[in-house]
């Protein structure tokens, strides 16, 4: 990326310390023009006086419409949201899959996979980010890996990932299951009766009255429309009610053994993961303060719709089909969640700036080049949704951020692969594990899913982790590591 000279620097450092202080730019003059009329009065008895022949009930009122309004306001503002504290899965050694052990696994499915489909599987593998450590669920390292994808199994990777992850989200808060009012639950492939919010209040024996949805077939977004839910819940609730948002994808019976191309790359990116965030209308003992959901949905049009698919192929094999047009439609639908969220966070510098570069195209018919707002400006740290390198990529590209601001997300992605709505969280951490978490800092975290979506959420850090190693614990250490420019170009 190029960097302006010198002159151009300065110049837009300028530009934004007036802009962005307008305020005070215009009150400093505003008071001191008050302060020379008041001086105009005389001395301050005359001006007492002249205040003594004004009427009460116009005193009064001066005094009562500001405060009614200030109290209408702040008893009709939605509550503040906050996020007490968040857990991720911590994979063990033993669900480890090496590129030869998956590709050894793969070779032992019948003819469907023939040696075409293992070399494409095997140049994906090369050229995708992940590392030699991503894991995957107990039933997918049995050879062959599909014949003991059952119901059962994938309910066993709901109580390995799911249940474990909520017991050290449990600890870390000092929070009590009964103290539990909503649960908020995503998982997109697996639906299974009862449901797995069901499987939540049963293992933790919940309240009868706590409220619980199951989010399914929203793909890698549906962690931040579960934050967005929880949010709208929390707004409306009384002070002091906690929500549990449990964000996972059970892979177990969802291995592919087709030879689709599109179909296999599922089957070489996600990995299992899951994590569960604790969220509060109070602040009592809260890390981050959530500031804004965008959500922005594209399902109106057709190849958007169809871009992520679960179908079935010519033989009957049941997969996800990653359409070839995928990266496009989901640049689009970034720049329309950009647009909404832009307005929320960006400084008015930047605002300005991009309201005359809209105002210039349009009188010049487009043909002058749109101003790209600088998001660096808003936030400090960016969880970009682990989805593939492709995804990291592009997002890099687009809002022009340095490899440092996106290291989180790469360095996920190796260490862990795609866990789909829960890859944020395990970003969030990896930030937090480095120390680079400061009090004050704000976090974008995007999110891409089937429909198609492209969800973010803007945060607030009030209290940077005491301990944070989670689920980087044993690995931290060894990171950032270089990627080989054949799998980041």
């Amino acid at each position: 990326m190029n960097s302006p000279p010198p002159l151009a620097r300065g110049l837009m450092a300028v530009y934004r310390r007036v802009v962005d202080n307008i305020l005070a730019v215009v009150a400093v003059p505003v008071a001191a023009a008050a302060l020379v009329a008041a001086a105009r009065f005389g001395p301050p008895e005359e001006l007492a006086g002249r205040l003594g022949e004004v009427r009460p009930a116009h005193l009064f009122l001066a005094a009562f419409v500001p405060a009614a309004a200030a109290t209408v306001y702040l008893m009709l503002r939605p509550r503040a949201v906050y996020l007490v504290d968040y857990a991720c899965f911590r994979t063990a050694s033993n669900c480890r899959v090496p590129f030869s052990t998956f590709l050894e696994h793969a070779k032992q499915v019948p003819v469907v996979l023939n040696e075409r489909s293992i070399r494409f599987m095997t140049k994906l593998l090369e050229r995708s980010g992940l590392g030699e450590e991503t894991c995957l669920p107990p039933a997918h390292h049995y050879i062959p890996p599909y014949k003991y994808c059952t119901i059962d199994a994938a309910r066993g990777e709901v109580d390995l990932v799911v249940f474990s992850t909520l017991d050290d989200l449990f600890a870390k808060t000092g929070v009590s299951p009964g103290a539990i009012d909503i649960v908020v639950a995503n998982c997109s492939l697996f639906c299974p009766t009862p449901s797995l919010v069901d499987m939540i209040i049963n293992r933790y024996g919940l309240r009868s009255d706590v409220r619980s949805v199951h989010l399914s077939g929203m793909g890698c977004s549906a962690g931040l429309i579960s934050v967005g839910l929880a949010r709208n819940l929390l707004q409306v609730a009384p002070e002091g009610t906690h929500a549990l948002v449990v964000s996972t994808e059970t892979i177990t019976p969802n291995y592919y053994v087709g030879s689709e191309r599109a179909m296999l790359l599922p089957n070489c990116l996600f990995r299992i993961g899951g994590a569960a965030a604790l969220l509060s209308n109070s602040p009592a003992k809260a890390r981050f303060r959530l500031k804004h959901v965008v959500r922005t949905l594209t399902g109106a049009q057709d190849n958007a719709y169809t871009c992520v698919f679960q179908q079935e192929d010519d033989s009957g094999n049941v997969g996800i089909n990653l359409n070839k047009d995928l990266m496009t439609i989901a640049g689009n639908a970034l720049k329309a969640n950009i647009t909404a969220m832009g307005p929320l966070v960006l400084p008015a510098s930047e605002q300005l700036l991009f309201a005359l570069s809209f105002i210039a195209r349009k009188v010049l018919s487009g043909k002058f080049k749109p101003y790209i707002p600088d998001f660096r400006t808003a936030f400090d740290h960016f969880c970009i949704h682990a989805g593939g390198r492709a995804v990291i990529d592009e997002l890099q590209r687009s809002l022009k951020l340095s490899d440092e601001q996106v290291e989180a997300s790469r360095m996920a992605l190796h260490r862990f692969g795609n866990t789909s709505s829960s890859s944020l969280w395990y970003e969030l951490a990896y930030i937090e594990a480095k120390g680079r978490m400061r009090r004050g800092d704000r976090v974008w975290m995007i999110g891409f899913g089937s429909g198609f979506k492209c969800n973010s959420a803007a945060w607030e850090c009030i209290a940077p982790a005491a301990d944070a190693q989670g689920p980087w614990a044993t690995s931290i250490h060894r990171y950032p590591v270089d990627i080989p420019d054949v799998l980041k170009h």
